[in-house]
């Protein structure tokens, strides 16, 4: 993982360039804990060898992986990062393109690179933190203010 400050504004940017062999979320992770962010959100393109994707089952409370063991596009990745007690913890969604064209989508789980994934990850000035949800079980970025 090769990675450059882009702006550094109010809220900073990095390009960040995975290469083949490396998995999205342990780099991405460690990028957020390298970097201390507290809340910063992310977009990205690239390819994947291989991957696994989660769909939320609502009955079960745990998320179904879904294996994608081929060669694929990283047609779109979003995410962001927020606080979970002291340490930040990534939330992303992918879509990945098959050969023949068809898209496959969900929690991604796990994304090992190749030949690279290129990603732009903007800081936000403020903190943001998730608190478990009981309805859920999921740790859920928790908000101060609500509508009345």
């Amino acid at each position: 993982m090769h990675y450059q400050l882009i702006d550094q504004r109010e809220n900073r940017t990095w390009a960040v360039v995975l290469d083949t062999s490396d998995e999205a979320n342990a780099c991405l992770l460690a990028f957020a804990k390298a970097q201390r962010l507290s809340a910063a959100h992310f977009t990205a393109i690239g390819a994947f060898e291989r991957a696994v994707l989660g769909y939320f089952d609502w009955s079960t409370k745990d998320y179904k992986r879904n294996a994608v063991d081929e060669q694929v596009e990283v047609v779109s990745l979003i995410g962001d990062v927020a606080l979970d007690g002291e340490e930040p913890r990534l939330h992303m969604h992918a879509v990945l393109g098959q050969s023949d064209g068809r898209a496959l989508g969900g929690h991604l789980l796990e994304g090992h690179v190749r030949p690279t994934l290129e990603v732009i990850v903007t800081q936000s000035p403020v903190r943001l933190r998730r608190r478990s949800d009981p309805v859920s079980g999921l740790a859920l970025i928790h908000l101060d203010k609500e509508l009345p």
